[in-house]
């Protein structure tokens, strides 16, 4: 199943009291790639009428990562959105392809012009659940 992705190499900002990414980077991060995915898909007229908002995260952290290594990035949508939900999951691999992190992040649609969950358009759904067979 092809897979949105991209490359985050950690820096020094990104490192915690323990020597590692720190946990709110990692959610940062599971952020700034599913933002990516959307730019990826979305045409500027979805872009502008339409903004998500995350409602809920799962993360389970299995492995750690240091200043200076890379890993990859992935997310995909497995399902058709439900009403104005639609869970996204993201995983992080390191360069031995271990997963370092997974996610499953909840998210819903809000129309940008009024603040208000909007049911997500059968045709905009499908085009981010087509794109991930």
């Amino acid at each position: 199943m092809p897979r949105f992705s991209r490359q985050i190499t950690a820096t020094p900002a990104d490192i915690d009291v323990l020597g590692h990414v720190n946990n709110a980077v990692w959610v940062a991060w599971i952020q700034d790639i599913a933002v990516e995915h959307w730019d990826s898909l979305a045409t500027p007229e979805d872009q502008a009428a339409y903004v998500w908002v995350i409602t809920r995260h799962e993360i389970d952290y299995r492995g750690n990562v240091r200043v200076g290594e890379t890993v990859t990035g992935e997310t995909w949508v497995p399902e058709p959105p439900r009403g104005a939900r639609f869970n996204r999951h993201v995983r992080f691999l390191g360069q031995d392809g271990k997963v370092r992190v997974e996610a499953v992040t909840t998210w819903a649609l809000l129309d940008r012009a009024t603040g208000r969950l909007l049911r997500v358009p059968t045709e905009l759904g499908e085009r981010f659940v087509e794109a991930t067979r």
